[in-house]
């Protein structure tokens, strides 16, 4: 039996190695992993921002376009987050890749936590890219570095943790993408994107505020203009619970071996 030093190092040497092998994948192929999503958040800023924006006018004392610039950000956090998760252990799981992991004592935690790793970082490349170009689009200076900071990893976590849960209990290619299209799409464009909450109707309200993507647009919102749309620390500790609770759940999946044995 290793001691509990080798362990750890058995741990981490895992870990790592997932992580560089999951950024060596997505950097190797920039064009369909970091491009396209600059290109869609582009074309989102351009139509929405100042093409509609121009007959909004303000919204919330502000240009429209600055007022939608926090949600097109964390919406290509979203997407690539779960994205990258969701389509590199699917096809692991897919082609069985993923029973080479379990032959080596590399504990389950490492396995879980390398993968989301790796989804972390693409989405915060991406939302580091996209926040240049909605600069570009409409000058910001960030209002609070810790709130969005904060709201920044914890979206990235969450996000690439549903992409795995998907992945593992997909069996094809469409079952891949049902957390996609029929949770994640539609939160989002209830999720205070291009409008304010208080433009629901009144009966409507309460419900739209359960949307935790309604949390993370707020809270991006907020970090980087100012504007409280809501209880900002009850948003943080919300996106905090969830975090823990996807990475605990994972990992338990992934040491039960959960759609992952015949």
């Amino acid at each position: 039996m290793p001691n509990f030093r080798s362990m750890q190092e058995i741990a981490w040497t895992g870990y790592v190695t997932i992580v560089r092998t999951e950024i060596r994948r997505f950097m190797r192929i920039k064009s369909q992993t970091l491009v396209p999503p600059v290109i869609t958040m582009v074309l989102y800023l351009y139509i929405f921002g100042s093409i509609i924006g121009r007959k909004v006018g303000t919204l919330l004392d502000m240009p429209y376009v600055q007022f939608i610039g926090p949600g097109i950000i964390a919406m290509a956090l979203i997407n690539s987050a779960y994205s990258n998760v969701s389509s590199s252990f699917f096809s692991a799981k897919n082609h069985r890749v993923y029973e080479e992991m379990f032959v080596t004592p590399i504990p389950s935690v490492s396995i879980v936590l390398g993968y989301l790793s790796g989804g972390v970082c693409r989405g915060l490349i991406v939302m580091c890219l996209v926040s240049v170009v909605v600069y570009l689009f409409n000058p910001f200076s960030i209002h609070n570095i810790f709130v969005l900071t904060c709201v920044a990893f914890n979206t990235a976590v969450i996000f690439s943790a549903l992409g795995m849960i998907n992945a593992i209990i997909a069996d094809n290619h469409d079952e891949a993408n049902w957390v996609n299209n029929f949770v994640i799409t539609p939160l989002t464009y209830m999720g205070g994107v291009f409008f304010p909450m208080t433009s629901l109707p009144a009966v409507i309200q309460p419900i739209a505020e359960l949307n935790p993507i309604l949390m993370v647009v707020s809270s991006f919102r907020y970090g980087i203009l100012g504007v409280e749309a809501g209880p900002v620390l009850i948003h943080l500790l919300g996106l905090l619970i969830c975090t823990v609770a996807l990475v605990v759940l994972l990992a338990v999946m992934v040491e039960r071996r959960y759609r992952l044995s015949d």
